[in-house]
């Protein structure tokens, strides 16, 4: 019985090799150490992006860059949230003593970092109110005068 597979002939003497694809070809590690072209930029910034019809690859924008979606958005978010909360929890265990307070006859002894968290929630509530109702009434009046509008 013979092997099915005919072992590869050496090429006749008058005929050249033929040639694999990338045959005697460096690799672009070695290419890149032997400086014959410039490292890879990495995937979205090169002409992959941008094909040449001039529209963006889907996925890509107009500079070649991967988009921002919402997940994104959210991901870095709670990313900053995770930071917040890491910092508020050192700050609650670093101020944990008691501090004596006053304020119009009311006195009292509380932990500091709830007091100085507590003055911050209100400082926020007394500027997020004003700031809401000017907010209203800038989309009110783009309401009655926006586009469309005579």
């Amino acid at each position: 019985m013979t092997d099915p597979i005919d072992p590869p002939q050496p090429p006749a003497q008058d005929q050249p090799a033929p040639v694999q694809p990338g045959a005697g070809r460096l690799d672009e590690p070695a290419r890149q150490a032997f400086g014959r072209t410039a490292p890879d930029p990495g995937p979205g910034t090169g002409s992959d992006a941008v094909p040449a019809s001039g529209a963006p690859a889907p996925g890509f924008d107009e500079r070649g860059r991967v988009k921002s979606g919402r997940i994104s958005a959210v991901w870095v978010g709670l990313i900053g949230t995770a930071v917040f909360v890491i910092l508020l929890i050192v700050f609650i265990a670093q101020n944990s003593h008691k501090a004596s307070l006053h304020f119009l006859g009311w006195h009292g002894q509380f932990s500091l970092a709830l007091t100085i968290l507590l003055s911050a929630v209100v400082g926020m509530v007394l500027v997020a109110i004003p700031g809401s109702v000017r907010i209203a009434q800038l989309r009110r009046a783009l309401r009655k005068n926006g586009p469309g509008r005579s």
